[in-house]
This record gives C-alpha cells, structure tokens and sequence, in this order.
C-alpha cells in the first residue's frame, strides 16, 4: 500500500533522514519506534505532504505522492493525526468532526456526512456525550479520540498517529491502543504508528522498524523486534507495558 524507497529530507544543511526505505502492507498496523530527535515525526510529515523529500520515493496505492499536496494525498486515502493532537479548541466536538470531511464534503453527502459521525460515535462514545462541549475543556485523552476521530472522517485506507500516547495517563494509554487494534480488526484500517512507547506498540503492531539519528537500524516482524536484545536495551528498559 505504502512504499517509500530511498527517502532524503533536509532541513536547510541537516539531512534529517538519510536513505530510508520502508513498506507498509495493506491491513497492517506497522509501527515506527525510536529516540527523541531520530526522525519519526519528520517522516509522517513527508508522507502526509507536509514536507518535500529531497531524493527518493513515496509510492500510495500505486501513486507517487511524493511532489503531491496534502489536500491531494488526503483525498487519495491517507489521514495523518499529528503529534500533540492539534484539535480545533474554540469549536465544539461535532464542528471537529465533521471538519474531519472537507474533503469530499458537498451538499448532496450531508446524510452521508451524518452517518459518518454516527460511526465515530460508536467507536468513541464518550465523544457523543461530549458532543456540544468546546475541545479545549476535553481532557488529554478526550481529545486524542477527537484527533483520531477527525482523521477517520475523511475515510482514510491508511491513518498515520504521531505518538498517540504522549502525555497521557496509563489507564487512558491503554484504552487507546484498544482502539487502534480495532479499528484495524473491526475496519480493516492500516495503520502506521509513531510510538516512543515501543513495547506497547510493538506489541499491537505486524511491523516494526526502529529509527535512529534519521536511519533505519533495524526492521522486522514486531514479535521478534520484542525479543531483540539491542531493542531492548535502547527502547524498551523504561517503558511500561500496557498490553492489550
């Protein structure tokens, strides 16, 4: 589904990604794990269209993406839920939502709209209760659902997380990891997760590839990357295990 082969991203004099090459197979939850700094971000950026690679190629579905815009690359299939969440906080939890469809808004899909946010109710139905309430006065938790929910709303085939976890309590870290397994399960989402909790993601993930100072190191199924013992001293030591 995803192929990105070769990849070199700049920032001005610093080559933040060197030759990267990874692939991500439909229906799979791959994750990439690594350090602070090591470049994680920086490539779901360039997936998503919001960075220009220098060298190499990003290939969607049978599409180069790579000079594509993210408008474009959202309406292709790819939904990105970015690191910190960035929801829109001044606007209630549905306006979130149904942003979420610019996309392919238009008046003769408003039913089709409203069914969709039906959907993300399901999925998350503390959203539902939340509905009328301001996304900034929702808690950490909360609002990473939104994010997610958001992205959904576009009808992605593969959703990018940018550290779904962070600065979440343990009990709420948990939970959604539940959802990312479901959403893979349920709907058949592929998934490509950007995690600093490596032993969680690894332990919900198919793929892992573990990025260091802008490099693939090391990539493989995500069970043996667990029993990995580099991988586990340099990733793995600190976490806290919130198995599904």
């Amino acid at each position: 589904m995803l192929i990105l082969k070769n990849v070199d991203i700049f920032y001005g004099k610093i080559h933040a990604i060197k030759r990267v090459s990874l692939h991500v197979n439909k229906g799979e939850i791959v994750t990439l794990i690594g350090s602070n700094g090591a470049g994680k971000t920086t490539l779901l950026r360039t997936i998503s269209g919001l960075i220009r690679s220098t060298n190499g190629s990003l290939v969607f579905d049978n599409l180069d993406i790579s000079k594509q815009s993210p408008d474009t690359i959202v309406k292709k299939g790819i939904s990105h839920v970015p690191e910190g969440r960035l929801v829109f906080k001044p606007l209630n939890v549905e306006d979130n939502l149904l942003l979420g469809s610019f996309n392919w808004y238009s008046f003769k899909n408003r039913s089709e709209i409203k069914n969709d946010v039906e959907m993300i109710y399901s999925i998350f139905p503390i959203l539902k209760k939340r509905k009328k309430q301001l996304a900034g006065t929702l808690s950490g938790g909360e609002q990473q659902m939104l994010a997610i929910g958001r992205a959904l709303m576009a009808r992605p085939k593969l959703l990018l997380l940018d550290e779904p976890s962070m600065g979440l309590a343990p009990i709420v870290i948990k939970e959604i990891f539940k959802y990312i397994v479901e959403l893979r399960n349920t709907f058949g989402l592929t998934v490509l997760l950007v995690e600093q909790n490596a032993r969680s993601a690894l332990r919900i993930a198919h793929t892992g590839y573990v990025l260091e100072t802008g490099r693939i190191i090391l990539q493989g199924p995500a069970e043996d990357l667990l029993l990995n013992k580099d991988v586990q001293r340099a990733y793995l030591g600190r976490d806290v295990d919130y198995e599904i």
